[in-house]
């Protein structure tokens, strides 16, 4: 299974993709909205772990265009504990689910397994 990792932060990426990777996942990244449209297209992954706040496009935005692209997209938002509406909204526009940062290993891996029925 291959995921897309779309966050700003280099920390962030870095952090997901050991922990994918300890359990066996492979992945590919993406540091804007942008890239992660682009990754989407090119890469085909299984699932999308994203972060809604990002510059050039945010996590909505790519969202969107990731659900054009592929209607049935697996995507699980991660938000700061202040972006609960906006991550509402994020669900009513396909995303499987969203997650508040810190998010616990357990609970992404959960979270990454459901999105993946």
């Amino acid at each position: 299974m291959k995921v897309l990792i779309v966050d700003d932060s280099l920390f962030m990426r870095d952090h997901l993709k050991t922990l994918l990777a300890k359990h066996g996942y492979g992945t590919v990244e993406a540091a804007d909205g942008e890239q992660a449209v682009s990754q989407y297209r090119s890469a085909r992954p299984d699932a999308v772990l994203m972060d809604i706040t990002m510059p050039h496009l945010d996590g909505l935005e790519a969202l969107a265009q990731i659900r054009i692209i592929d209607p049935q997209a697996r995507v699980v938002m991660l938000t700061a504990l202040d972006q609960s509406l906006i991550a509402a909204r994020a669900i009513h526009m396909g995303a499987r689910d969203f997650l508040v940062k810190p998010v616990s290993p357990a609970s992404l891996l959960a979270s990454l397994q459901r999105a993946l029925r």
